[in-house]
């Protein structure tokens, strides 16, 4: 376990991972016990390389993590940990992250499977060819019918017709992605102060400063437990973290409160037409809040070409960007 966090505790599995290994798989588990120990069995049960999986329990009540830990006993390449308290995806990943010391480090979703025995060993290897790649993002696919899973294409739209193929992107879909543990190491990691949502794009745009890459694979899949057209949810906080982690992202990354003023507003919209205006209202003033305690990470002038080039140019301008992006993409009100 890395310095940085505290051990956490052992419940179920090997007690270490081996001296020399190419994979270290994590999966964040709260409660949901049938679809992780599924998640689970498909990470171990993946060929053609050595890798251990960690589990990292944030919160799940003792029957499920009874459960959890009756699918690793005896385990020498899997591992159960409970973390003191749910830190989100974005801190949950990080202290998983920490438990390994792999080359590659693959995230899958505690309701996501991989597509077939070799994923793996393929995105491992999609790493492993390309020295200044940082991540890997896969494919994602609806579990029941093998459809693309549209509500986690997280690129341009204008490349879904591409989502069986390859391109350099910005971001990647944090249901299935692989990172090259070099980058995630030089990068720092994910940001913790994100909690939910957005982590994976703040985490490239580090990563692309620092003049890494990041590829979408459309060749190496997972297959995802969620409705692909209907898995938004309106209640709760989400649309809080949505709205506040990207007005973060970019106040970190040096756009002015001017220059987010129209998304902000798309967002504000959106959230009235869905019942959660004050979520969104809220979200302002907090990522202002967050942004004055955060460093800033300005894009180098090769960063800022990398992201015209595979992003910018594939969304057109910032007003059509706005309307495709806050007010079409996310599911209408019922």
């Amino acid at each position: 376990m890395s310095a940085r966090y505290p051990a956490p505790e052992l419940i179920a599995g090997a007690a270490s991972a081996p001296a020399d290994y190419d994979a270290d798989v994590i999966i964040l588990a709260m409660d949901r016990a049938e679809e992780t120990i599924a998640a689970i069995a498909s990470a171990r049960a993946q060929q053609g390389l050595a890798k251990h999986v960690w589990i990292a329990d944030q919160g799940s009540t003792p029957e499920n993590l009874d459960r959890l830990a009756a699918a690793v006993a005896g385990a020498e390449d899997a591992t159960l940990v409970r973390l003191e308290r749910n830190h989100g995806v974005a801190g949950g990943r990080n202290r998983a992250s920490a438990l390994g010391h792999a080359r590659a480090i693959f995230a899958l979703d505690n309701d996501a499977e991989f597509a077939d025995a070799t994923t793996l060993a393929r995105a491992v290897a999609a790493l492993d060819e390309a020295p200044d790649l940082a991540a890997v993002g896969c494919r994602i696919l609806v579990y029941a019918t093998g459809a693309e899973d549209f509500s986690s294409w997280g690129y341009p739209l204008s490349l879904f017709p591409k989502a069986a193929g390859s391109f350099d992107a910005c971001t990647f879909v944090g249901a299935g992605h692989a990172i090259r543990r070099a980058a995630w190491d030089a990068a720092g990691g994910y940001d913790d102060a994100l909690f939910f949502c957005w982590e994976e794009f703040d985490f490239s745009l580090r990563a692309i400063n620092q003049g890494w890459r990041i590829r979408y694979r459309g060749d190496i899949a997972v297959r995802h437990k969620v409705s692909g057209e209907h898995r938004f949810s309106w209640s709760g906080t989400r649309w809080h973290y949505f709205v506040r982690n990207r007005l973060y992202i970019g106040l970190k990354s040096g756009d002015g409160v001017l220059a987010l003023l129209p998304r902000y507003l798309g967002y504000l919209v959106r959230g009235a037409r869905n019942g959660v205006l004050r979520q969104g209202l809220a979200a302002g003033p907090a990522a202002l809040r967050l942004a004055r305690a955060a460093p800033r990470q300005l894009p180098t002038p090769v960063a800022r070409d990398y992201m015209a080039k595979n992003d910018a140019a594939y969304r057109g301008s910032l007003l059509g960007r706005v309307r495709r992006e806050v007010l079409a993409v996310l599911p209408a009100a019922k």
